[in-house]
């Protein structure tokens, strides 16, 4: 008869794995690069099949694109219930100037209780975690109902193809809760902004700089539009105000380029001038009607200036989120946060958009939650704190079993 391990010996096993898996995984390079043989994720998703195969768990690999794979493991119960769902990605961003990075970027090296590298933060980590949870639960043949679904998807960092194929593919039917597993410092995140992406040009004519009234500038047009876009961004912040979680609503143009073809010369007026908008929307915002609004700018310049001409196309559009508190998965998930931490839950949101805004618009709850300071994602020197992978990867495990053994 095999012995049953006390908890403090289950926490220390599950620690001792989680930091041992994401050190793996880290010393993995996953970031995409279009056209590189055997790189982007598929080593890495290869590996964690191959892992999760060991551990006993069904487990699916499904090509979205070439070289970019996702992983699918099922662990039924047997037993009729609720399904839940674990995220995390494995592609990480580039690591930019290695020579700027004090440690390795793909060494995983432990300095001080930290981990070093791209990926461990984000979200590599938290991958782990959730895997090293429920390997937990099934070493220790807990009991619940229904199933657990781990959805490792490529391409979160870039248009979010995995997800969506995940989606299409209908592995996400029937799910009736989503913990997104992203670096939130265990904060239990039941909102996320919403992003729409906007290419606008105007268009104008060349002209020499010196005879500036025979051509038309693009460009002080261009100036005109963008403070439009300014008065209306500031009329969202003074109808819906600092969202308590996620702050305030945002138009930013990011990229402005003039002309948008061939070489700028100082005295030449362009033909065409392009800029970017980065749109960050919450909760009362709507993404139609937002679209209504800048028509409506571009009609009342166009009434103004009969020279001015320019159009704009929404290149991506993602809602924002929100997840009811008493919501089970959220109370599944506050609760398990309380008994593994110690104190009263946090909850907050997420400032940018993750693979969940698309599980939501399939009609899942989500709930984003993981370890790792908020503001490291993408930084030089990235790290994860191992003790709060060890905390993570006990918070996950509580919550799967407080959601699929609540009746």
């Amino acid at each position: 008869m095999s012995r049953v391990i006390s908890i403090k010996e289950r926490k220390a096993r599950d620690r001792e794995a989680v930091i041992s898996l994401t050190q793996q995984l880290v010393r993995i390079p996953s970031v995409y690069r279009p056209g590189e043989k055997g790189g982007n994720e598929e080593k890495v998703a290869l590996f964690v099949a191959d892992y999760l195969k060991k551990l006993g768990i069904e487990v699916h690999v499904e090509e979205v694109e070439p070289g970019r794979p996702n992983v699918i493991g099922i662990i039924d119960s047997g037993k009729q219930g609720k399904t839940l769902l674990f995220e995390g990605h494995t592609d990480v961003v580039t690591e930019g100037d290695r020579s700027a990075w004090k440690y390795d970027p793909f060494d995983a090296e432990i300095v001080n209780g930290r981990m070093y590298g791209r990926g461990t933060n984000d979200t590599k980590g938290n991958l782990s975690c959730m895997i090293t949870a429920v390997h937990s639960l099934l070493q220790d043949k807990e009991d619940f109902s229904g199933k657990i679904i781990l959805c490792i998807p490529c391409d979160e960092e870039g248009m979010m193809i995995g997800i969506k194929h995940f989606i299409q593919r209908g592995w996400a039917d029937g799910v009736d809760g989503a913990i997104i597993c992203e670096p939130e410092e265990n904060q239990v995140c039941i909102t996320q902004k919403g992003a729409m992406r906007v290419v606008i040009h105007v268009h104008g004519k060349m002209a020499h700089g010196a005879i500036p009234l025979s051509g038309i500038n693009p460009n002080t047009r261009m100036a005109k539009l963008i403070c439009e876009l300014e008065r209306l961004e500031a009329r969202e912040k003074e109808r819906l105000g600092n969202h308590p979680m996620l702050g305030w609503p945002s138009i930013t143009p990011t990229i402005i380029k003039s002309p948008v073809h061939g070489d700028a010369q100082i005295n030449v007026v362009p033909d065409q001038c392009m800029t970017t908008l980065d749109i960050r929307t919450v909760p009362g915002q709507d993404h139609q009607q937002l679209r209504e609004e800048i028509q409506e700018i571009f009609n009342r310049l166009e009434k103004e200036d009969p020279f001015f001409k320019a159009d704009f196309e929404v290149i991506k559009d993602r809602p924002w989120t929100l997840t009811d508190k008493e919501n089970p998965l959220v109370q599944s998930v506050a609760k398990a946060v309380k008994d593994v931490l110690g104190k009263e839950p946090i909850y907050n949101g997420v400032p940018g958009a993750t693979d969940g805004t698309f599980l939501h618009l399939a009609g899942i709850p989500i709930v984003t939650i993981g370890a790792g300071d908020r503001e490291i994602p993408h930084h030089i020197n990235e790290y994860v704190d191992v003790e709060e992978l060890a905390e993570t990867t006990e918070i996950y495990r509580t919550a799967a079993l407080n959601f699929l053994r609540d009746e």
